[in-house]
Parts: C-alpha cells; sequence; structure tokens
C-alpha cells in the first residue's frame, strides 16, 4: 500500500514586500537582527473565494433520515476566513443522542448489519469509499470552508487518506476470526471475536474527515453501529459522508450523526447506558471527563487520543536545510492544529545558530491567506477562541524571555490568521515548552547531548510523538527506543498509513488507533469450552 505523507503539500514563497523593523533577537556576531514582517494588506484587500460548494445537509441523521433537534435548536457554523455565518445546524441535544443511540441499538439488535455475511459488510464500504472518492471536491471544499485548511491538503492528501482508510478496514472485514486454543483436559476451546454492540465516537474539528474515518471505519467493519458526534466547529464533512455511506447500501440506523456541543450531545453520549464502546479525539482536559462520565454510567471500554508536545530532535550531523523544512512541516502544518505537531525543536548547539537563522526565514516565507487560492500554506486558525488562545501563549512567550525571532501577530485584518511564529531560546521551563499551542508557532530549544535531550524530551506529561532527524543508525536506534512516544518518525513526519497504528503514552491517552490493533477496540472476546467424550487425541 502506499505511504502517505499527510504534510507533502505544494509549497510558494510569499513574496510580498514586508515592511522591517529591529527584533530582541541577536545574530551570532551580536549584533541586531532585521526581521521582516508579513504584509497584511494581501488578505484585507482580497475579497475571499466563493467556495465550490453548497451546504445540503445541517440536520442531524438518525435511523438513515436527517430530521431536526428534537428542540428545535440550531448553531451557526462560521467561515475562518471572514467569521461569517455558513449555515445554521441542527443542536443536537440530550433527547437527540438518546433517539440516536435508540436507533444503533435496535439496528445491533435486531437488524441485518451484524448478521449480514462479513463479505457483504466489506462490499458495502468498498461501495461506500469510491462514492466517497467521486465526491472529493465537494467534501474537501466543506473541510475547508468550514476548518480553514488549505483546499490543496484536503482535496490531494486527506480525503484520499480517508477513502484508503474505508478500503483498508473494508479488507478487514472478512478476516476477524477466532482461535482454537489447546487445553490441559478433554476439551475443544475456541475463542469468538464479537462485535462489541453500539459505538459512541466523539471527533474533533482539525481533520474531520480523516478522524471519522479512523472512528467509523474499524467500528462498521467489526459489525458494530455507531452514534458520531461531531465537533461543533466543523459539522458540515461527516453529514455529507454518512448520506453517501446509506447511498452504498448501509441499513438504517447502523450510522448515526449528532451535531452539538461537548457539554451536552458530548456528555449524554459519554454517559449514555446503551452505548457499549466509547472513543475520542481531543484535548486531555476534555478526555478526563469524557472516561469520568463513561466509568460513573455503565463503565464502558474508552479509547483516548489526546493532547501531544512532540519533540523534533535535530542532531549534530543533520543537513540543517533539510532538518529545518522538516521540523517546519513538523509543527506548521495545518495551521500548527495537529495533536502530534513537532512543536518543541530540539536542536544541537553545534547546528543552533544555522538552524534558528534558516527556520526564522523558512517561517517568512510561509505562504499564508485564503485556503482555497492556490499554493496557499496556511489558512486561518479554526475559530475566534483558537485564534485568541495562541495569540495568549505567544504573549506568554515574550513575557517569558524567549526571543521572538519573526511573526507573533494576527496576520491581516479579517478571519482568524496568525503570522507564522518562531521563538529561539525557549527553556523547559516556559509554558510554551510546555503547553499544547495548536497554532502556528514554534518553540526552538538548544541541547548538548543525546543522554540530555532523551531527559528533556520525556520530561512532559505527555507522550504522543517524536521526531528524530540523523544521518547515525545508532543515534536513530538510541533515540527511538528511549522516547515514551506512542510513534518515532526518523528523517521523516507526519507519515501516515491505514496500517500504522497511532497513539499515545501517558497523558496522551490509551489505545491504538488504525491497523490491526484498533479493531481490538471494537470487538470483544469470548471463550467457548466444550467437553469432549473419548477423544481420539487432544
Amino acid at each position: 500500500m502506499a505511504t502517505r505523507k499527510i504534510s507533502t503539500l505544494l509549497s510558494r514563497s510569499f513574496s510580498s514586500a514586508a515592511p522591517c523593523f529591529f527584533s530582541r533577537g541577536r545574530s551570532v556576531a551580536g549584533q541586531s537582527r532585521l526581521i521582516c514582517r508579513y504584509n497584511s494588506t494581501l488578505v484585507a484587500v482580497e475579497e475571499p473565494i466563493i467556495p465550490p460548494v453548497s451546504v445540503k445537509h445541517t440536520q442531524l441523521l438518525i435511523n438513515g433520515q436527517f430530521v431536526d433537534a428534537a428542540s428545535g435548536k440550531t448553531f451557526p457554523t462560521l467561515d475562518p476566513r471572514t467569521g461569517e455565518v455558513i449555515a445554521h445546524i441542527a443542536e443536537g441535544d440530550v433527547e437527540d443522542v438518546n433517539r440516536a443511540v435508540s436507533a444503533a441499538r435496535k439496528a445491533f439488535d435486531e437488524g441485518p448489519w451484524p448478521r449480514m455475511t462479513a463479505y457483504e459488510r466489506s462490499r458495502i464500504i468498498l461501495r461506500f469509499a469510491d462514492l466517497l472518492e467521486q465526491h472529493t471536491d465537494e467534501i474537501a471544499a466543506l473541510e475547508t470552508w468550514d476548518n480553514g485548511k488549505p483546499y490543496e491538503q484536503a482535496a490531494k492528501t486527506e480525503i484520499p487518506m480517508t477513502v484508503r482508510l474505508f478500503r483498508y478496514y473494508a479488507g478487514w472485514a472478512d478476516k476477524i476470526h477466532g482461535l482454537t486454543v489447546p487445553a490441559d483436559g478433554p476439551y475443544h476451546v475456541q475463542t469468538l471475536h464479537e462485535p462489541i454492540g453500539v459505538a459512541g465516537q466523539i471527533i474533533p474539528w482539525n481533520f474531520p474527515m480523516l478522524m471519522f474515518s479512523w472512528k467509523v471505519g474499524p467500528a462498521l467493519a467489526c459489525g458494530n453501529t455507531v452514534v458520531i458526534k461531531t465537533a461543533e466547529q466543523t459539522p458540515l464533512s461527516a453529514v455529507y459522508a454518512a448520506k453517501l455511506f446509506h447511498e452504498a447500501g448501509l441499513p438504517d440506523g447502523v450510522l448515526n450523526v449528532v451535531s452539538g456541543f461537548g457539554p451536552t450531545a458530548g456528555a449524554a453520549l459519554a454517559s449514555h447506558m446503551e452505548v457499549d464502546k466509547l472513543a475520542f479525539t481531543g484535548s486531555t482536559d476534555t478526555g478526563k471527563i469524557v472516561l469520568e462520565l463513561a466509568s460513573k454510567s455503565n463503565l464502558k471500554p474508552v479509547t483516548l487520543e489526546l493532547g501531544g508536545k512532540s519533540p523534533f530532535i535535530v542532531c549534530e550531523d543533520a543537513d540543517v536545510d533539510q532538518a529545518v523544512e522538516l521540523s517546519h512541516s513538523a509543527v506548521f502544518f495545518n495551521q500548527g492544529q495537529c495533536c502530534c505537531a513537532g512543536s518543541r525543536t530540539f536542536v544541537h548547539e553545534h547546528v543552533y545558530n544555522e538552524f534558528v537563522e534558516k527556520a526564522r526565514a523558512r517561517a517568512m516565507n510561509r505562504s499564508v491567506g485564503d485556503p482555497f487560492k492556490v499554493g496557499i500554506e496556511q489558512g486561518p486558525q479554526v475559530d475566534s477562541d483558537q485564534f485568541e488562545k495562541i495569540l495568549r501563549c505567544i504573549r506568554s512567550g515574550v513575557e517569558s524571555g524567549a526571543v521572538l525571532e519573526t511573526g507573533g501577530d494576527r496576520f491581516g485584518s479579517n478571519g482568524y490568521y496568525i503570522q507564522p511564529t518562531v521563538f529561539s531560546n525557549v527553556q523547559d521551563e516556559m509554558s510554551i515548552a510546555k503547553e499544547e499551542i495548536f497554532g502556528p508557532v514554534q518553540s526552538i530549544l538548544k541541547f548538548k547531548d543525546l543522554d540530555e535531550v532523551i531527559k528533556r524530551s520525556n520530561n512532559s506529561r505527555y507522550g504522543l510523538a517524536a521526531g528524530i532527524f540523523t544521518h547515525n543508525l545508532d543515534t536513530a536506534n538510541t533515540l527511538s527506543r528511549a522516547l515514551k512516544v506512542g510513534t518515532v518518525w526518523i528523517n521523516c513526519y507526519d507519515v501516515f498509513d491505514a496500517a500504522i497504528p497511532f497513539g499515545g503514552y501517558k497523558m496522551s491517552g490509551n489505545g491504538r488507533e488504525k491497523g490491526i490493533y484498533s479493531l481490538s477496540n471494537y470487538l470483544q472476546v469470548k471463550a467457548v469450552v466444550t467437553a469432549l467424550k473419548n477423544p481420539s487425541w487432544l
């Protein structure tokens, strides 16, 4: 299968002239460094590009039908380029979650989905993948409009990866089976791998369709039914995709989509007594609440994919130009709104100064603007809350004594755009080195040797991912085994494949998504023991 690097995208220099000023940063010679700020007039004077798609579905999808929220309430989903309303979406609440869970329960207990052959389930998932592929342009446009990510990123990378993942799990559907187990005595012992039942799933706003596939793909392949709650910031694409699933032949009630807010719809799903399994992707703090609600209700098993503060380690032998480009992609991809972003850039002291200069130049050359425009690398942040949080983090970095090399402010005068920002002289105790910023902010730290960088990298409550850039195999092996994280990328970053498991250590979550490992999240193992009379062999 083709392995995709999620951040392999088109890059263009941002060539508009920019006003300059003297920063607090120092060059090698100790002289004040001249910093060129971004020209914000480009965004200010350009009219936003009209998205090449219309919003067709704004209701909840329950039991195969589009329905209004029981309360009749709606909420606005906003265009992050302008802050203007795209559409008003049905606001699901407790009663709507109850309706969706009831539909999923009936579809599991009485419906055809878990009772049809695994091969037929596989064929329906494959038909859906084909439809998804045919509608790539529309779904990618909805993702960009709702989320702010570059259209090229969504259309050329993320939706194809979503299609690939559903095809991967379609292939697994008829290969899930138990074992025959030898026992000490005259017994025939077999294990059955049974679908767990109704799966509740809560997905985030940063990769709506990819997270939809990571959750729904393995759940349906195992024969379960699903109630999925979309993020209130990005509700458009998942319900569009779910409609395509029904066109592919998915029985009613098997996949239900509820849009709404975490404290209401999300909490109702997490605490529901008829939900047999829960999967959540989001912040660590919210993950704690979800886990508590699940444990206080029916002790449903929970998988969590949570936050990160991933180290990207540039070793002494690194090719600095390549390391700069890779580390830039690792942190700035998707506007920095990535749980595994390489947001702590550790650079060996022998190449540190050169690296800082080139990282600053690369950030200043990053193309920022309307995400529907060809060649744009960075669009707006998802909403005003995230926008303001990132600016607070940047102010914290300045106040704590880190050197602001470039960026540090909003980009333009409209929407939620932020300048690509680079800090040097970052220390471990600073908030920007400890807390998940979830924005286009690179923190560069200096280290002396491997023992030091291992200790500092692991000194975090998170353990989601790490990057290593070195030509030395021994160094790569030493670091990859010492780092307490779920994924280590060596001389690459953000390489995702349907077969590669993903998940974290420590407070980055528990369980794994993607690959064979995710199937166990949606299966129960039953042992069946039968006494044998006068067996010919044991």
